[in-house]
């Protein structure tokens, strides 16, 4: 339901913003159209990524590896799987709710997605060529810990 909501809403805001400015509002859709197109191959190549995974990997797998039961091993695991792993947070999120759909613990996916966002083993390099090795190194293990904070603060909420 809020869905449709928020789809009629759009079209609504779209039609008077159409009304208002006709060129204004085209460009803005072609502007739209060109962001769309650049992120829909990362986002497909994520999604068959997931799908292979998925497909691979059973939720009882999945629920063991980082499942609720798994504790802080899964959440190491998770953890280290998101400081290595380079996605963007548009597709982060759908491939979380995959695989909380699918056995994995809530404070697992919490440190996965917060080490994913913020903690780039990949990106090191470039990193500390920027900001120096001590700024680099400090940033990114207080990142971690933060990480294994958010998680416990999401089983608190729940």
């Amino acid at each position: 339901m809020f869905t449709i909501v928020l789809y009629v809403l759009a079209i609504v805001l779209l039609t008077i913003s159409f009304l208002r400015d006709k060129k204004k509002t085209k460009m803005a859709l072609k502007k739209a159209w060109k962001s769309f197109e650049n992120i829909l191959p990362q986002f497909l190549s994520i999604l068959v990524i997931i799908g292979i995974l998925l497909a691979l990997l059973s939720p009882e797998t999945i629920s063991k590896l980082i499942g609720q039961q798994s504790g802080w091993i899964g959440m190491l695991i998770a953890s280290l799987i998101g400081s290595i792993t380079l996605i963007p947070g548009f597709v982060a999120f759908p491939l979380a709710s995959a695989l909380l759909k699918n056995g994995a613990g809530f404070m697992q996916i919490a440190v996965f997605i917060s080490t994913l966002m913020m903690v780039g083993i990949i990106t090191l390099p470039i990193e500390m060529k920027y900001l120096g090795n001590k700024a680099t190194i400090l940033r990114n293990a207080l990142a971690f810990v933060f990480s294994f904070i958010v998680a416990i603060a999401i089983r608190a909420a729940l």
